[in-house]
């Protein structure tokens, strides 16, 4: 679908685990600025050596007098992902921080901005995939039950300042992102290699998954931001193929050389199957299977360790 060159891009939360390595690859043919709290002086570090011009600006009360005044793109990126019930902060910080970056930069050509997939409700047929259009609810994960209730909040404001500014905008739904700057499977990698047992939805009830590597969103970047308008243009954002939790972790285990436990349980964190056909035909195909990306990350975090076939 091409990639987006010479253009000034702003992004929003660019030290995080999926926005670094999409920034740093953007970076090389664009003039990219991101902006954060960088709360750790080092990941801004990280951000300004990959060639990301950088500047600190809290998005619950933004002050932009150190960023440019015009971008090309808006990858509005960032978000507050944290424990506790404090749902106003939550909100105040995805839902109004939202409303802050496209109001201020509402010239721009278009607005990629990262919701997740859970915002749908639990689906009432898991043998299907979700489509977009599939009902709303969010279903709370115990490491951040405020999380889906401030990213519907979120989609609200964006889908309200895309037609109050005009400006042209794709709501794309994330779901397992992973590579090498980390991941779910990363994670599964980390409770293997220290023994902890994996906990998994009841098989068949959100334990499926569809993972994209940072590479296939890297890829679908152009055509996400060439298919944005007002209104908004929504679209699940995930991988190709549906992956158990349990197949996920029962493959990393056999490539480290060690077992995996696995529980299924209530208490598992809820996995979405995502349809893919939507941004198929507004982005493209994925091209990294997810066995042959996982095994990159694992090389990638683990080089330590020889992967047994």
């Amino acid at each position: 679908m091409g990639m987006v060159e010479g253009q000034r891009i702003l992004i929003t939360g660019p030290a995080g685990q999926i926005a670094f390595p999409l920034a740093a690859r953007l970076a090389k043919d664009n003039e990219v600025f991101g902006i954060a709290r960088f709360s750790d002086a080092s990941t801004r570090e990280r951000c300004e050596s990959a060639g990301i011009a950088t500047a600190v600006v809290d998005l619950s009360n933004p002050d932009w007098s150190k960023t440019p005044e015009s971008f090309d793109y808006v990858l509005h990126l960032a978000a507050a992902i944290v424990p506790g019930e404090d749902y106003d902060a939550s909100i105040e910080i995805n839902a109004g921080g939202t409303g802050h970056v496209m109001s201020r930069f509402r010239d721009a050509k278009a607005c990629l901005m990262m919701s997740t997939c859970g915002v749908y409700a639990a689906p009432s047929d898991y043998g299907k995939a979700v489509l977009e259009t599939d009902p709303l609810g969010g279903t709370p994960q115990p490491y951040a039950p405020t999380y889906c209730i401030s990213k519907i909040s979120q989609e609200a404001v964006a889908k309200f300042a895309a037609q109050e500014f005009g400006l042209p905008t794709t709501i794309a739904r994330m779901n397992a992102a992973y590579g090498d700057n980390g991941g779910f499977p990363s994670m599964i990698a980390d409770m293997v290699l220290g023994g902890v047992t994996v906990q998994a939805m009841p098989k068949g009830q959100g334990d499926v998954m569809t993972p994209i590597h940072e590479d296939d969103i890297y890829a679908h970047t152009k055509g996400l931001l060439d298919s944005a308008t007002v209104p908004a243009t929504i679209v699940n954002w995930g991988g190709d193929e549906g992956v158990g939790v349990g197949e996920m972790a029962e493959y990393v285990a056999a490539r480290l050389g060690r077992e995996a436990k696995v529980e299924h349980g209530a208490d598992g964190i809820h996995q979405y199957w995502l349809d893919p056909a939507k941004r198929i035909g507004l982005a493209g195909p994925c091209e990294v299977p997810w066995r042959e990306g996982v095994d990159r990350l694992l090389r990638a975090r683990h080089p330590e360790i020889e992967l047994q076939d």
